[in-house]
């Protein structure tokens, strides 16, 4: 008997639970029926799934080219706010508490993360998402008009003034080296579906003053992070959330950093340049 993938919906606007068990999802032949899934709904839930992290990275590499984790070359990353877990990364990861989009300054960003709970936070911790397609679609046909045109200056620097307001000289350079790129405002995918592209790393919209600039992203931010379009994730131990990065933003909610929360990231390279 032909496996199918079975699943319903967590909201209207985003979001579906995967209920197939584990063996069908490592088998593969689902994959093709998850990716357009993934694409439709934005966010997948694998409720308690419990992969080791060997099965994680054999169920992602179904369903895609695995994006590697370094320039050493690993294929997970261990994602905590706790220095202990993570010295090296810990404070620049202080920028996943704000809404974002992976690989604002890439040609290419990935397609998907898939993020997998080892040690839930006791308190707090969850993680949002929101659909930037839905997000999109339902804005008035004026508007759509007026931000098709639009293009936006994005940097990885401007993130770290939401949680280091006074940053010093030495970090907020290192920050910048990353460099920034300018993007549209509304990304028009193969697909010719259309996504809201958006976050923390949005500086400012090319032409215009400042004021207005501001005002436009974050009233669209306040918009398409709205309960209409949004959903945030309560972790157990052994979930899995798999996310469209080309359609959805997301972020961690609060939690204490010292309270051992630990979760595992794979993630898929991306084929469709921003456009």
């Amino acid at each position: 008997m032909t496996t199918t993938l079975r699943s319903e919906a967590v909201k209207d606007s985003i979001g579906s639970r995967i209920l197939n068990p584990k063996r069908d999802l490592l088998a593969g032949h689902l994959a093709a029926d998850i990716r357009n899934l993934l694409e439709e709904r934005g966010v997948l839930v694998f409720p308690e799934i419990h992969f080791t992290e060997t099965e994680q990275i054999a169920f992602t590499q179904t369903l895609g080219t695995l994006a590697s984790e370094g320039s050493d070359g690993r294929m997970t990353a261990q994602i905590s706010l706790d220095a202990r877990h993570n010295p090296a990364t810990a404070e620049f990861l202080k920028g996943s508490l704000y809404w974002h989009i992976d690989g604002t300054n890439s040609d290419v960003p990935i397609l998907a993360s898939l993020l997998s709970c080892v040690v839930p936070a006791p308190s707090g911790g969850n993680t949002g998402f929101c659909n930037t397609y839905a997000a999109y679609d339902d804005l008035p046909d004026a508007e759509k008009a007026v931000y098709d045109a639009l293009r936006v200056i994005h940097g990885p620097w401007a993130s770290l003034f939401y949680y280091r307001p006074e940053p010093t000289l030495d970090m907020l350079k290192t920050m910048q080296s990353l460099g920034e790129k300018e993007l549209p405002l509304v990304w028009t995918h193969a697909s010719g579906r259309k996504s809201l592209i958006l976050g923390c790393t949005a500086r400012s919209v090319v032409g215009l003053a400042d004021r207005e600039s501001t005002a436009m992203l974050v009233g669209l931010r306040e918009w398409a992070t709205s309960p209409r379009f949004s959903y945030s994730h309560s972790w157990k131990a052994g979930d899995l959330v798999m996310w469209d990065n080309t359609g959805t933003m997301h972020r961690a909610e609060s939690y204490d950093p010292a309270c051992g929360r630990l979760m595992l990231r794979t993630k898929l390279e991306g084929d469709e340049a921003f456009a």
